[in-house]
């Protein structure tokens, strides 16, 4: 079974940076990214490259994130500038198995103080 390991999360100041790393144990195919969840909220996308190559940022992110992956498909990566509270939230990466579909991690913890 494939599985997606985060790592990175961590506590950092507001208007601080965090690189947060997805590493899969086979490649993964798109859509591949984050995605974050916050106590009492729905989960919501953060970034994600779509099959294709494009990449949609959530608004609220927009020129502060930047996602990348590698060749092989096999590490999703999310660089985290200008960190807002707003920001803090588990942070989970997704990534698409051939056979299995959508899969998903376990999630990172990112907090963010003022």
């Amino acid at each position: 079974q494939v599985q997606l390991v985060e790592s990175g999360g961590g506590l950092v100041q507001a208007g601080g940076s965090l690189r947060l790393s997805c590493v899969a144990s086979a490649s993964i195919f798109s859509p591949m990214g984050w995605y974050r969840q916050a106590p009492g909220k729905q989960r919501e996308m953060v970034a994600v490259i779509e099959s294709g190559g494009n990449i949609n940022y959530a608004d609220a992110v927009k020129g502060r994130f930047t996602i990348s992956s590698d060749n092989a498909r096999k590490t999703v990566s999310l660089q985290m500038n200008n960190l807002k509270p707003e920001d803090t939230a588990v942070y989970l990466c997704t990534g698409r198995r051939i056979l299995s579909g959508q899969i998903w991690g376990r999630g990172t913890q990112v907090t963010v103080s003022s």
